[in-house]
């Protein structure tokens, strides 16, 4: 998800402004909005299915990270053993 600086930095004025635009290029490119307030970042305004999209995935790298650390935790393995076998398994639990 990448920020065109153009596009997608908006003061909170601009959204008042333009709302129904603003959602309409949300929904349309799939990249947040920046909302500035004095010219510094407030707020970011992120189509909902994005959100989940994000959400879900922040999720499954916390899932993984737990599992990451518990498999070096629990091996004797040196260390980039561990780092190897750590990967296969979050590799394999993607699929």
């Amino acid at each position: 998800m990448t920020i065109n600086i153009n596009e997608n930095i908006l003061s909170i004025t601009e959204l008042k402004k333009n709302t129904h635009k603003i959602l309409k290029q949300i929904h349309s490119t799939h990249r947040p909005v920046v909302l500035t307030v004095n010219g510094k970042a407030e707020a970011v305004l992120v189509d909902a299915i994005q959100y989940e999209k994000m959400v879900q995935a922040f999720n499954m790298a916390k899932k993984y990270n737990i599992e990451i650390t518990r498999i070096i935790r629990g091996s004797r393995l040196l260390k980039k053993e561990m780092i190897e076998r750590a990967l296969r398994t979050f590799i394999k639990n993607m699929q």
